[in-house]
């Protein structure tokens, strides 16, 4: 292969990457669900013929596009090359052969140029509502957590098949919403056709047979390289959340060898009765991204350069959860992934990965109706809102953790104004929370309060979907943990973190999200960033003395300072 050559195949490559990262923005532009719309809670990619992934959309959390990479084998297993046409858009929320629960709706689209087929697009969108007992933990099996969708066509040589649409709408909550997603789904993964088709007649390209082998034969010998840089060693680590009803352990093996990296979870807890379940598709999912972000962040992902990340689990545990499990809340044991295996890999490579952070998402999911113990008004109407927020990321050994900044999803918080327009909902506090984070020498990344109601006229269940209420982030290197998870009524009386519980009419929920843990020794924090963090409001005067040793005469000046309006 010429220089020439390889100069053009990387302007290719670079195109792929802005035609997948314009069919996620299109799904962003046109989806109708809020976690689509303003979380991001999506994937988009491009695919070979032979079903391997070959760029990402960089919007998008890593859950959803490294399990999307497993999945649209499926899709041609079970469709078959043979029933494949233009026109054809295939369809699937199974946990086990999608990207983990049901409230994930993936679509594939077979890609022809000149009646061949060259490639598949495939997105992913997480939808506010796929009905059943709704979004949470509640359930005890796969059944009661919504509508199965098979992989199947939702259209057929460009004919939509109305009878599913029919079965969707007659058992969601919000059909219109859901409705409006799936085509949006659908019409993302047109455009990215669209647009490799300009791609393949500008470049006079009749496959992609070139420019696969291309991408995937050079992330695999970069990822390789990485690999067996690092020393041969083996080292376990292990971490304890919260659970449901008791806690969990996750238990890991990370070895390095040659070529790969095997991680293996044997010893972690078994199946939980509750939807907090996750499939091994969504284990190996975050499993493979938080060794690729320790040793090739800079690597593109694909295929090849996920390959040499092995990921092992035994079968009825925890993070291998078969059918029927429940696993609707999949998230929160696979948010917590990246962190065990950081305590295995910190023993390998010592002063590279961060420390413990919130982990899952802080999202909660409410769903309102008219007050029943007196008249309601006579336009209330039922409605479901869903939130994603985040507590803080752990802090890094060159860096401070961020605050209210979801790790390892990367989906961003709702705004409050998208979330109080989605229903009669009302956020009455959103702030961060101060001495949420670990204190080191990097301080951990803080949390927030939030502070929820529904308008006049309305009572709501609260589906809590929360965890580190008793196992707060940990320290590393001398870091100190971060603050736990608290949910009470506008009473004070607790709530728990997970599950479905009843608010009246006028209730509220009080919400403190967890920090992320702190990096090294508090006494070796920069004095310059602890008058900082005082004058932000990020620490107490009493964390400023009595953690990091602030002065008096410090504190005082720092006081002023504020007071004045000055910098500091």
């Amino acid at each position: 292969m010429t220089q020439t050559s390889n100069v053009a195949y990387q302007v290719m490559w670079n195109r792929l990457i802005s035609v997948v990262e314009e069919q996620a923005q299109a799904l962003v532009r046109t989806a109708f669900s809020t976690s689509v719309r303003e979380a991001g809670d999506l994937s988009a990619g491009v695919y070979d013929p032979q079903g391997r992934m070959l760029a990402q959309a960089v919007t998008g959390t890593p859950g959803h596009v490294n399990a999307m990479a497993d999945a649209v084998a499926h899709f041609i297993r079970r469709i078959g090359r043979q029933n494949m046409f233009e026109g054809d858009v295939y369809i699937t929320n199974d946990p086990w052969e999608g990207t983990g629960h049901l409230h994930d709706i993936t679509m594939v689209t077979p890609s022809f140029k000149g009646g061949q087929l060259v490639g598949f697009f495939a997105g992913t969108a997480h939808v506010v509502d796929i009905g059943g007992r709704g979004f949470g933990a509640d359930g005890q099996s796969v059944y009661e957590e919504g509508l199965y969708i098979p992989i199947m066509k939702f259209a057929a040589r460009g004919e939509v098949d109305e009878t599913l649409i029919r079965i969707i709408r007659g058992n969601v909550r919000e059909p219109d919403q859901l409705v409006g997603d799936i085509h949006a789904l659908a019409t993302c993964n047109e455009i990215g056709h669209r647009r490799l088709i300009d791609m393949m007649e500008e470049f006079q390209l009749e496959n992609l047979d070139g420019i696969a082998a291309f991408i995937l034969d050079n992330s695999r010998r970069a990822t390789l390289e990485r690999i067996n840089a690092l020393p041969r060693k083996e080292a376990s680590g292990e971490m304890t959340v919260d659970g449901f009803d008791m806690p969990i352990t996750l238990k890991v093996n990370v070895k390095v060898e040659e070529d790969r990296i095997l991680t293996d979870f044997t010893g972690t807890s078994g199946i939980d009765k509750k939807g907090i379940n996750c499939p091994l598709v969504y284990t190996k999912a975050y499993a493979c991204y938080a060794l690729k972000i320790a040793i090739a962040p800079e690597i593109p992902n694909n295929a090849a350069s996920l390959a040499p990340f092995e990921v092992t689990a035994p079968e009825n545990t925890i993070v291998n959860a078969p059918h029927p499990a429940p696993v609707a809340l999949r998230h929160i044991v696979g948010h917590f992934v990246p962190d065990a295996v950081f305590d295995a890999f910190d023993k390998i490579v010592p002063g590279l990965v961060p420390a413990e952070g919130a982990g899952c998402l802080c999202n909660f999911q409410l769903s309102l109706r008219p007050r029943t113990d007196a008249p309601a008004p006579a336009d209330a109407r039922r409605a479901e809102v869903l939130t994603f927020n985040s507590g803080g990321s752990g802090a890094r050994p060159e860096h401070d953790g961020l605050n209210a900044t979801a790790f390892p999803s990367g989906v961003m918080t709702m705004p409050i104004e998208a979330t109080e327009h989605a229903g009669p909902v009302i956020i009455w506090r959103k702030e961060l929370r101060p001495d949420s984070g670990g204190a080191g020498a990097q301080r951990g990344g803080l949390g927030q309060y939030m502070e929820v109601g529904a308008m006049e006229g309305y009572e709501f269940d609260l589906q809590a979907m929360f965890d580190r209420g008793d196992h707060p982030a940990r320290g590393r290197r001398g870091g100190g943990d971060g603050a736990p998870t608290t949910i009470a009524r506008e009473d004070d009386s607790p709530m728990r973190v997970k599950g479905k519980q009843f608010v009246p009419h006028g209730g509220r929920v009080k919400m403190a999200f967890p920090g992320g843990a702190g990096y090294g020794q508090p006494e070796d924090r920069d004095a310059a960033f602890v008058r900082r963090d005082l004058a932000r409001g990020y620490i107490s005067e009493e964390v400023a003395r009595d953690i990091y040793g602030l002065s008096a005469d410090d504190i005082a000046a720092v006081r002023n300072a504020v007071a004045k309006g000055e910098e500091v």
